[in-house]
């Protein structure tokens, strides 16, 4: 019932906020080029990939009780531009999706570097990308400077689920021209 209910409510918003975002009118993502970001050595990008957009985040991992233990069941974040506004929702797949182009991509962890007390950094690599907005044709994407989001240390029973705030900055790339 639980995630039944979980997943009403975030469709609900991502409809509300998709709906928003074309509504009040298209907040511009392609601000200035970006600029660099600093990631630890083990989620750096592969050469022939530019980065073409850094968004802060803020949301929660969410986890559930599998065999008395935590596991990570989805992420739910809000990506913003410089000036604050929402441009993108992140979601369980991964999954990110453009809430003012509609362009979406689908990634999987490739690399991982450890940080004490919080979530750790990611390389993800691309699966999947629809649309030919922000998110069309991005190749990888890295999760760095996390706070937060890291699973109870406590035990847990039956169906209980958490969610634990995180912020981090996600930054996207595509193939070099």
């Amino acid at each position: 019932m639980k995630l039944t209910k979980r997943l009403t409510l975030t469709t609900a918003a991502l409809a509300a906020t998709a709906f928003l975002g074309t509504t009040v009118g298209n907040a511009a993502t392609a601000d200035a080029a970006p600029k660099p970001v600093k990631a630890p050595a083990a989620v750096k990008v592969p050469d022939g990939n530019k980065l073409t957009g850094v968004y802060p985040a803020r949301g929660v991992q969410t986890y559930t009780c599998t065999d008395g233990a935590w596991k990570l069941l989805e992420p739910a974040a809000t990506l913003s531009d410089r000036r604050g506004r929402t441009v993108a929702l992140h979601s369980r797949g991964p999954v990110w999706v453009s809430t003012v182009d509609g362009s979406a991509v689908n990634a999987t962890a490739v690399a991982s570097s450890p940080k004490e007390g919080t979530i750790p950094e990611l390389l993800l690599q691309a699966t999947a990308t629809r649309g030919t907005g922000v998110f069309g044709g991005v190749s990888y994407i890295q999760r760095l400077n996390t706070t937060g989001g890291v699973a109870p240390a406590t035990a847990c029973t039956g169906t209980d689920q958490v969610s634990v705030a995180y912020t981090a900055t996600y930054a996207f790339y595509k193939p070099a021209k």
